[in-house]
């Protein structure tokens, strides 16, 4: 049965009036203006600026500490055990401070914990040039390790956040930032040593203006974290694809950390280069680590999250045995470089997909990835001693370029 409307004096069935309201609403809406849409766009872009600041500031931070370590150790007068031993209370406090991190930011909000690392951080800094013995140096590298990580797991947390706005993977552009900062401190640190600023002033300059970027970026940041809010524990038992994620940040982690540690001391030993072009090694590795991070989102974006990781790996793997099996200055800087490309979308690969667990907080997620893989960077290191010493240089690497090949096999578990 057809029911009739009448309007205004006119007579219309009921799909008429369906189907004016309908044309109505549509022209309606034609007629707002776009500029919501244009607001939100503006204020998720001022979010990434913000963020992508405190990345950066992150990175010149650590730079800027290691670029002066030669110069702290002779003002303690250490000798190279004695720093090595100091040395550890920087990694204890950064481990220390990730499950912690996962327990305060899944309390406070990333935020709240973001704005208080970015303000404790500097003091660090500060004080690390203060130091004018061995134990004030370790406690307050204890403390400047563990204010640094909480940074970093609050940093990731808004990224998550980000990443979910946007829609697409952006996470690895912020850790480019980290690495291009890490460039820009290491120089600004030669150049403070050549113009004979002492270590104090050094750190003085760069937490005063990373205070001023501090404050004015602070108030575009997120407000609220994406995902699960629900744990308050401390330590949580990672699931299996928690898990899984950390064992393949662990697995370019240990590479990463013998680049960091011993690709100078290979250009050294094994490709028995000039004292000039020793650190030749370690700088083709950083460039590349630094561009792939750059172009690593589109990559993911393209061709999956799973393809990529497990492409990387393979990278990895033939980056170091070429190395290892043709030890010349140029297949070993080839090998270097291809070896930065392999890592550089990994960690950050991992610490967004934890991002998106179900079942924990991105918090708490990027936390335990973290946990994991953190201990691939401190294993690594002593790993490539003790094996070069019952062996040589290039069976440590061998076994390095193996395990940075697991991150293909690990990641084919991951159902995506």
């Amino acid at each position: 049965m057809m029911y009739n409307i009448r309007l205004s004096g006119c007579k219309y069935n009921r799909i008429e009036v369906f189907s004016r309201i309908a044309f109505f609403s549509k022209y309606t809406a034609s007629l707002q203006p776009h500029y919501m849409s244009e607001v939100s766009t503006h204020s998720i872009r001022q979010n990434r600026i913000a963020l992508s600041v405190f990345f950066f500031i992150a990175g010149i931070r650590f730079a800027s500490w290691a670029s002066r370590i030669p110069d702290i150790q002779n003002h303690l007068h250490l000798n190279d055990a004695g720093l090595g031993s100091v040395l550890l209370a920087l990694p204890m406090g950064s481990i220390s401070g990730l499950p912690l991190s996962g327990y305060l930011i899944n309390k406070f909000g990333s935020r709240n914990i973001l704005l208080l690392a970015s303000l404790s951080f500097p003091v660090a800094m500060i004080f690390i040039g203060l130091a004018a013995n061995v134990w004030q140096l370790a406690l307050v590298l204890y403390f400047f390790g563990m204010t640094g990580n909480i940074m970093n797991i609050s940093m990731n947390t808004q990224a998550v956040g980000l990443e979910a706005l946007y829609g697409k993977s952006i996470m690895a552009s912020f850790h480019g930032l980290w690495s291009l900062a890490g460039f820009t401190g290491a120089a600004f640190g030669t150049w403070m040593i050549a113009i004979n600023i002492s270590p104090f002033y050094h750190f003085m300059i760069i937490c005063v203006l990373s205070l001023i970027m501090t404050i004015f970026c602070f108030k575009y940041t997120l407000q609220h974290d994406h995902g699960k809010t629900n744990s308050n524990k401390i330590f949580v038992k990672p699931d299996q694809v928690i898990f899984i994620l950390g064992l393949i940040a662990f697995s370019s982690m240990v590479c990463e950390g013998t680049m960091f540690d011993w690709s100078g001391v290979y250009f050294h030993k094994v490709i028995k280069v000039r004292e000039g072009l020793t650190t030749m090694g370690y700088v083709a590795f950083m460039s590349t680590m630094a561009g792939g991070r750059f172009i690593g989102d589109f990559m993911i974006t393209r061709y999956g999250a799973k393809k990529i990781l497990q492409i990387s790996g393979m990278i990895i793997f033939s980056g170091l045995m070429i190395a290892v099996i043709f030890p010349t200055i140029i297949n070993a800087t080839i090998g270097f470089l291809l070896v930065g490309i392999g890592v550089s979308s990994v960690v950050p690969l991992s610490y967004g997909l934890a991002g998106k667990s179900k079942k924990l907080s991105p918090s708490v997620a990027i936390a335990s990835v973290s946990s994991i893989g953190f201990l691939g960077f401190l294993i690594g290191p002593p790993t490539i001693g003790f094996i070069a010493q019952a062996f040589n240089l290039r069976w440590s690497f061998a076994l390095i370029a193996c395990l940075g090949l697991g991150t293909t096999f690990v990641s084919g578990k991951l159902k995506l």
